[in-house]
């Protein structure tokens, strides 16, 4: 895990080592440990090393294989060690331990086709001498971010979004499609498109290639979820025990590491199900305690710490407890805003930035986590509504009433999930009466709710969606913004490619049965977690006290929000607080911070500045405050 960046001049002049640096160190909290630079004719490639596999000098960056390539890379290839091996019997020679001289040697003998080979996370661009191009490519799933600006003047790319606005000059402009999408139905990253104008991600599965002789950019898809075809049909016993095994390796792969492992535990099934297979790994290979951190919400409802601690003691896991405080959450506001540099939906986030810096603090430089399980295993309570109108009408009753007694839904909420997640127009209806203050331009159109609520006729077609567009990518998002600005990199074991799509294989029967989501995975670790965690009806993860933190926070927010250029645009009144619910008031507030926090402007200033452009010292943010 590192960060990456480059520029290309497109009038042919020479990348100045100032420039390259300047965008290069906006992502020194992803590289701690080193930096380095490759100079073309027309262009340069930057990166910053976070040493996890090969901690010598071998596994500096950019790394160069014989005259003809060089690459700079973000992540992990955790099948590394299997296919060098293929590789030294096709005669390749290694001078490292490293999986990015892997990566050479593989583009090498298979050319862009080595990352359909690649189990793994990764962001990279390796420059091809001989084609003179610049091959770029971004993991299955999208965990390790790729952004980058085309103008007529420069090609500019970076593993987060500042060092483009960095690179591209000029102002940061609000992309307010995304800023509407955002506050009012509540989606981001769901489009390549960014919250900044001019500034595109590339998408998860696809490659891009740019010619160095024509400045064209060429962007392809190489990657398309699909069950797997090669596994047998099988009951619902071997369909665990399968997938039990699938989730094991991945958990063993992610175990690969030069430096010490830990893992996030909320004390709900995912998490612990990470925590045990992990620790269990740890135990073969090594006389040290596993160590798991655990965010205590608060009271109540919210503290899960019970559950985690049942589980550390079941599989002797050293757990670090935290505890955030009110206090902590209004220093780390600004800082959190900038880290993210997009706006995010839920003080949740600040639970996950706290755990990571946790991480830091006991030396882990790797941490487990088990996002990505409910979109794998239809953990989402919504899930339910597609799964009823999948069933002949006798078992949708059935079900129905089993959903009732094995989730936190009453009967009547069960029904609501079902007319609301099926019928687009009693949720447009709903969130135009919702945002009556809203200028009417922006409640004309909604096509995401129409293409989700048609998605919620098939159960796999829904899946899909929320994996490639409407649930995971922010999450990834959140997680790897939060876990990089404390130099640890996050290891997602649910979505290793091949365990993902033999989990959609699955029948959606052995997923969802007799009314618990995530049937599969409670049975295949039945002895291995404790049946309090995996039998609960009520899932949260590191859920945040939001009432409390934002109720401190409420005078600024309203501020926050009475400045805010963006949303006095989009408002046609003044938002009433008091009849705002929580999560649309810090959808609200979320945008103002970050059009502050980033001086975003709603169209391009006539100026550029360092501040404007996102070229200030990483060491900090741009307002005065503390940074860890």
């Amino acid at each position: 895990m590192c960060g990456i960046s480059g520029v290309v001049n497109k009038n042919a002049s020479a990348v100045g080592r100032k420039a390259i640096k300047a965008i290069n160190d906006l992502a020194a909290h992803r590289g701690p440990d080193g930096e380095g630079f490759f100079f073309g004719k027309q262009f340069a490639l930057g990166h910053r090393r976070l040493a996890i596999l090969d901690l010598s000098r071998d596994g500096h960056q950019p790394m160069a294989y014989g005259k003809r390539y060089v690459i700079t890379f973000s992540g992990e290839i955790f099948n590394y060690l299997e296919i060098r091996e293929q590789l030294l019997l096709d005669g390749y020679r290694f001078s490292s331990e490293t999986d990015t001289e892997v990566i050479l040697c593989a583009y090498d003998k298979w050319g862009t086709a080595c990352v359909e080979r690649f189990n793994g996370m990764w962001a990279f661009c390796l420059y091809d001498r001989e084609k003179d191009i610049l091959f770029c490519s971004r993991d299955r799933f999208g965990i390790k971010p790729f952004y980058y600006s085309d103008t007529p003047r420069r090609f500019v790319f970076g593993s987060e979004i500042k060092q483009v606005l960095c690179g591209k000059g000029g102002s940061a402009v609000a992309n307010v499609r995304a800023v509407r999408d955002f506050l009012i139905e509540g989606y981001s990253d769901h489009t390549r498109e960014t919250f900044f104008d001019g500034v595109s991600a590339l998408a998860a599965g696809h490659n891009l290639v740019y010619s160095l002789r024509s400045h064209r950019v060429d962007e392809r898809r190489y990657y398309t979820l699909t069950a797997r075809d090669d596994l047998p049909a099988l009951d619902e016993w071997a369909a665990s025990e399968r997938f039990l095994a699938e989730l094991h390796r991945s958990v063993a792969y992610r175990m690969r590491s030069d430096v010490k492992v830990g893992t996030c535990l909320s004390g709900g099934l995912d998490s612990s199900a990470i925590a045990a297979l992990s620790s269990a790994v740890t135990r073969a290979t090594s006389s040290a305690r596993f160590q798991a951190i655990h965010a205590k919400g608060g009271s109540g409802r919210l503290d899960e710490s019970g559950f985690a601690r049942d589980l550390a003691a079941k599989c002797d896991i050293d757990l670090f407890v935290i505890e955030p405080s009110v206090d902590d959450f209004i220093e780390a506001i600004d800082e959190v805003v900038y880290c993210q540099e997009e706006p995010f939906a839920t003080p949740s986030i600040f639970m996950q930035y706290f755990v990571f810096q946790k991480a830091k603090q006991i030396g882990c430089k790797v941490v487990l986590d088990g996002q990505g399980g409910d979109e794998v295993l239809l953990g989402y309570e919504r899930y339910y509504s597609a799964y009823l109108r999948s069933l002949p009408w006798h078992a949708a009753i059935r079900e129905f009433f089993s959903i009732t007694g094995h989730s936190r839904l009453s009967p009547r909420e069960v029904l609501g999930y079902l007319l609301y997640f099926s019928v687009s127009r009693i949720r447009i209806a709903r969130l135009k009466r919702k945002f009556a203050y809203v200028r009417p331009e922006y409640l004309l159109r909604f096509p995401n709710i129409a293409n989700l609520n048609a998605a919620c006729r098939n159960v796999r077609a829904l899946q899909r969606m929320e994996i490639e567009r409407f649930q995971l990518p922010h999450l990834l998002r959140y997680a790897d913004r939060n876990s990089m600005r404390h130099s640890v990199e996050a290891r997602l074991p649910f979505l290793d490619h091949q365990l993902v799509e033999a989990a959609f294989a699955v029948s959606t029967r052995f997923k969802i049965r007799n009314g618990w989501t995530k049937h599969i995975l409670r049975v295949a670790l039945a002895g291995l977690v404790p049946d309090n965690i995996l039998w609960r009806k009520v899932k949260l993860g590191f859920e945040a006290p939001d009432a409390a933190w934002l109720e401190a926070a409420g005078a600024d927010m309203q501020a926050a929000i009475g400045r805010s250029a963006i949303v006095k645009h989009m408002c046609k009144d003044k938002p009433d607080f008091d009849k705002i619910d929580r999560g649309t008031l810090w959808r609200l507030y979320s945008i103002a911070k970050w059009e502050a926090i980033y001086s975003v402007q709603l169209t391009a200033g006539a100026g550029e500045s360092p501040r404007s452009s996102g070229c200030s010292n990483p060491n900090r943010t741009p307002h005065p405050i503390r940074m860890n």
